[in-house]
């Protein structure tokens, strides 16, 4: 990302700040460990609730089942935020999800609209590890978040 975000008065419990998730992948030492980090990531957060799995937030273009709930809100100071929450049935999604989780939600629109969050999954490593499918999943999702947050910016 480009500009220092603004801090995140609310950020999801269930999953670490970006920073400890970037920590930990240079702590790991080989892909293996890496991967079943994401996966741990993914069981520790918090899924959607099953009536939230709904066609309206099924994100087309992955392997698995995916789905993201978005939304903006307003903290107390005034700035409009970006979060969502998401859930697959694929363990590994699931830790993409919760790694892109710790990335962007919090973040006003407008800058999760002007982020490149790719290229800080890519930092960590996960680019070049996925499989064709779950490459083109992740951009499926990246790219769903980010028109979203176009829209509400």
């Amino acid at each position: 990302m480009s500009a220092a975000p603004l801090s995140d008065p609310n950020p999801p419990q269930d999953v670490p700040n970006f920073g400890e998730i970037q920590e930990t992948f240079e702590l790991l030492d080989d892909w293996e460990e890496r991967y079943r980090y994401v996966i741990d990531l993914g069981k520790a957060m918090e899924g959607l609730a099953e009536e939230r799995r709904i066609p309206a937030l099924k994100v087309d273009g992955c392997a698995s089942q995916v789905w993201i709930d978005m939304r903006v809100d307003e903290d107390a100071d005034g700035v409009r935020r970006f979060r969502f929450d998401g859930d697959s049935d694929a363990l590994i999604v699931r830790g993409l999800i919760a790694v892109l989780r710790a990335l962007l939600s919090g973040r006003p629109p407008g800058e999760i609209a002007a982020a490149d969050p790719l290229a800080a999954m890519a930092d960590l490593g996960l680019g070049g590890q996925l499989s064709a499918q779950r490459s083109n999943g992740l951009r499926a999702m990246v790219e769903r978040l980010k028109s979203t947050a176009a829209a509400a910016a």
